[in-house]
């Protein structure tokens, strides 16, 4: 009766919810598995799970649609951007349910309680970009919808590792709090400090590899961060084509200002850029150090060009 009654819920409120995973392997159930079971067990048992309406027929519901990163390769740019489109309601902020225990604990009825309210004909999206380089995201997503649309944006490798020391460097200020030099962190014991996470996070590869165990490649859309940055209009046309959207963004809602030294937004005759804490400058680097960070993502990057079919115009230095 129990396994009659989860399934009549899952029916109602989000026929994609797929609670299973790829044969991996054929060993007994696991762990993950376990959690995913109790995860909706949980949901049923609040008798809860349904999706909010409003009066207007809007609703809350599951995304169908994930941007899962990378961290600091422009995700919130692409967010912002992608919703120009009239079919697309976003969540405002960052949901961190499949990679933070305490919230995925809480079960899908808070998960969908975290979604914007929208219609029927639009797609919910939301952005955490910690998704991309967690273990245990990808199957908790497909567990969830193995039919999920994602979004994976990326840019340079070493440019991305500055960037990430940057916010990091910059939350510390705020808070008056000091904070080591970027060279504290690239090098330890007069080598490049490989263990720094900001480098592990640029290992694209690795992080890919594990994605692609559970979704097919023409499942995960790659925007060219960098791309997006000089020239958005062609990355979103992209991106609404993979959505499967109709074309309803044009160049004429993207304008150079040049007080920022970056794109913004012109929306309705409304103009607005992101937050001031995006595009900041990065620190200064020697040239020396920085080549050696190009030199050591030169195989990686040829490791995860082969394992998504395209190239990247990323910076790469190879020592003679």
């Amino acid at each position: 009766m129990a396994a009659f009654l989860l399934g009549a819920v899952l029916l109602i409120v989000q026929p994609q919810i797929v609670p299973s995973r790829p044969a991996i392997n054929s060993n007994a159930e696991t762990s993950s598995q376990s959690v995913q079971r109790e995860l909706l067990k949980k949901t049923s048992q609040k008798n809860d799970f349904k999706e909010n309406i409003h009066s207007n027929g809007s609703c809350q519901q599951l995304p169908q649609t994930i941007i899962i990163g990378v961290r600091k390769g422009g995700t919130r740019a692409l967010l912002e951007m992608l919703s120009l489109h009239p079919d697309i309601a976003a969540a405002e902020n960052e949901v961190h349910f499949f990679d933070w225990e305490d919230h995925y604990r809480n079960g899908l009825q808070w998960y969908i309680n975290q979604m914007p309210f929208s219609y029927p004909h639009q797609i919910t999206v939301e952005k955490t970009p910690a998704y991309f380089t967690s273990p245990k995201v990808p199957e908790r997503v497909y567990n969830m919808n193995q039919s999920m649309r994602l979004l994976l944006i990326l840019r340079d490798p070493s440019e991305r590792v500055l960037s990430d020391y940057t916010q990091v460097f910059y939350n510390h200020m705020q808070k008056h709090k000091p904070y080591p030099s970027i060279e504290q962190f690239l090098i330890k014991n007069g080598e490049l400090n490989v263990d720094y996470k900001a480098i592990n996070r640029s290992l694209y590869y690795i992080h890919m590899q594990n994605w692609l165990k559970y979704f097919p490649l023409d499942h995960i859309h790659i925007v060219d961060g960098d791309k997006l940055i000089k020239d958005p209009f062609p990355e979103i046309e992209k991106v609404e084509r993979f959505l499967k959207l109709s074309p309803q963004i044009n160049a004429s809602n993207f304008y150079f200002n040049k007080t920022k030294g970056f794109y913004c937004l012109r929306d309705s005759g409304r103009e607005r850029c992101l937050h001031e804490s995006k595009g900041r400058a990065h620190p200064q680097v020697d040239s020396r150090l920085l080549e050696k960070l190009q030199e050591h993502f030169h195989e990686p990057n040829k490791k995860f060009f082969e394992l998504v079919g395209r190239t990247f115009d990323w910076h790469t230095f190879v020592a003679s």
